[in-house]
């Protein structure tokens, strides 16, 4: 930080880190441990699709890139505010005999990364909004760690129906998870995602 922006009370933009996705199986054991999260093997990118035949090209070599194994198949989904959503599903982690197996998340935050790091490399990280990675208890209660992409910080969103959201539950897992990933300290920036694929809505 130079002297006259740390006079003026200014600091530098923070600068994207695509590398911190790859602390989110980290953080999936500790709320599995600590909370009792597990994670819903559904993760998600979204960003305000640019016009025009390049972006809608680059768009579809994301999708097929990622269709090229034998996963579940990439979705796509607009939501109310006009955002898309790039939708990707976990293969499940093999299990010990007897245990309930665990999606996949290593392999779910490298497609995570991909569709980040593609659109960044093309040109077009100003539309990288979020990407959210989702958890539920089985019990009703969900959660979505969202990683703001101009931030390069998480912030837990819990919500609880219509248009509420768990604050207690959100503080919860930021406590749980401080030391796993970069949290967003301004907590203004915790921005609701209701309905964002991935999570699991109460009624």
């Amino acid at each position: 930080m130079s002297f006259w922006r740390a006079l003026l009370g200014r600091s530098e933009p923070v600068k994207p880190d695509l590398d911190a996705l790859f602390a989110l199986p980290s953080a999936a054991l500790t709320l599995r441990a600590s909370v009792g999260l597990r994670p819903t093997g559904t993760g998600s990118v979204a960003f305000r699709a640019a016009e025009g035949a390049a972006f809608s090209d680059l768009q579809r070599d994301v999708t097929a890139l990622l269709d090229a194994d034998d996963g579940p198949p990439v979705g796509q989904v607009t939501d109310d505010y006009g955002y898309s959503w790039l939708v990707v599903r976990s293969h499940e982690a093999p299990a010990a005999e007897g245990e309930v197996s665990d999606p996949d998340v290593s392999g779910l935050v490298t497609d995570l990364h991909a569709v980040n790091s593609t659109l960044e490399a093309n040109g077009y990280g100003p539309s990288l909004l979020c990407s959210l990675l989702g958890f539920s208890d089985g019990g009703g209660r969900s959660v979505g760690l969202v990683y703001l992409y101009k931030r390069g910080t998480f912030y837990p969103f819990a919500p609880a129906g219509g248009q509420r959201r768990d604050n207690a539950l959100e503080l919860q897992v930021e406590a749980a998870i401080g030391d796993d990933l970069p949290m967003e300290k301004d907590r203004s920036r915790w921005f609701p995602v209701y309905g964002a694929p991935g999570l699991d809505t109460p009624p």
